[in-house]
């Protein structure tokens, strides 16, 4: 395949020495590497770019790709350091031959979290779960779950969502910050609808109420209709209990395919503010929300580099550490943590992934352009 593909195409070589801004090649890069079915972008940018969300930028330089987002199996790319790192694309042959994704969201799914940032006073007025069979504390799919205000049909199926995290806004301008306060709405233990906790947020005050994150927990069917509906629980990721929301099913709620790029810019005090599954820190392919979302120009791939601010320490050299508290403070330089792709983005939330992480990345991290 190689070899028809060179023969039939030599005359067509064009090497172009590329060099975008930052864009390195790895020292362990092979020298050349041949795009196989199955293979992704990603994947391949990975294997010899230090940087491989610039994966865009280096392709874009090639005028033997059109499309960067277009090679394809049995394309043969050559790489070197002639006169600076380079890269050659021999086109293969692409006759009946479909080219070779970004990340599919098969490669992705598993790690992802159906969220939503709802208007609280939408959530607030959406159809609740006010029982359940046998007046279980608890439902497991097969069983029946009890709904008020749900204007609905037999058959019709509906997502169970649990209310998880308000967004509060504190400041404006550069001082701007959004925190995300966690909500329990088990309304057997808490006053209902839901009880917020806004201790150790670092803001005094509740903050502009920015929006309710949901997470979809499971999905059920219509059985029977009235003020309180019969509704049979087909699925769930968790137990439901009193005090879950029903909304609309969202059948498309990510992307076919995920480019991871660089943005053109990061937002001022952009942050992760909240760990999915986790109460402080989280490590590669879990789910973070980030502080910015589109109106801030976020869109689903981009990449972000996050950094650990440094911590502030006693410097008991210049101090003294036999008389406790009396040594000047230093803060220790930031540390780089991983970076993270946008896999959902609402108004002024977004969602992303973890894609790679030398340590695991934690609330209140900063964002910066990917390095």
């Amino acid at each position: 395949m190689i070899k028809k593909s060179i023969g039939l195409l030599a005359g067509m070589l064009v090497t172009v020495a590329v060099y975008a801004a930052g864009a390195q090649l790895r020292a362990s890069h092979p020298d050349t590497y041949t795009v196989h079915r199955g293979d992704t972008l990603w994947g391949i940018s990975a294997k010899f770019l230090s940087k491989p969300w610039l994966w865009p930028e280096i392709w874009q330089a090639n005028p033997q790709v059109h499309n960067p987002h277009l090679i394809y199996p049995g394309d043969v790319l050559n790489l070197s350091f002639i006169n600076g790192p380079s890269l050659k694309l021999e086109p293969g042959v692409h006759a009946g031959e479909e080219p070779v994704p970004a990340i599919p969201l098969s490669d992705l799914s598993m790690f992802l979290k159906d969220m939503r940032v709802v208007n609280s006073d939408e959530l607030n007025s959406t159809p609740y779960v006010v029982g359940l069979e046998e007046a279980r504390l608890a439902g497991a799919p097969g069983q029946n779950v009890y709904v008020r205000n749900l204007n609905s049909q037999p058959g019709q199926r509906w997502a169970i969502v649990r209310p998880t995290h308000v967004f509060r806004g504190y400041g404006k301008g550069d001082d701007r910050d959004l925190v995300a306060h966690p909500l329990d709405a088990n309304v057997a233990t808490v006053r209902g609808p839901w009880s917020e906790d806004f201790r150790n947020d670092g803001h005094y005050g509740r903050g502009d109420d920015l929006g309710i994150e949901v997470t979809v927990i499971g999905t059920a069917e219509t059985l029977r209709t009235g003020d309180v509906s019969t509704l049979l629980l087909l699925d769930s990721t968790r137990e439901v209990r009193k005090g879950d929301r029903v909304m609309p099913i969202d059948d498309q709620p990510y992307d076919a395919y995920y480019y991871p790029h660089a943005p053109k810019s990061v937002p001022q005090n952009a942050r992760v503010i909240d760990i999915a599954d986790a109460l402080e820190a989280d490590g590669k392919l879990q789910v973070v929300a980030l502080s910015i979302g589109k109106q801030d120009g976020v869109e689903n791939g981009q990449t972000y580099a996050v950094w650990q601010p440094g911590e502030t320490i006693a410097d008991d050299v210049a101090g003294d550490s036999w008389d406790r508290g009396t040594s000047p403070k230093v803060t220790l330089p930031e540390e780089f943590a991983g970076h993270v792709m946008v896999f959902r983005t609402f108004d002024k939330v977004s969602y992303a992934l973890i894609m790679d992480s030398l340590k695991p990345v934690k609330n209140r991290d900063t964002l910066r352009m990917p390095e």
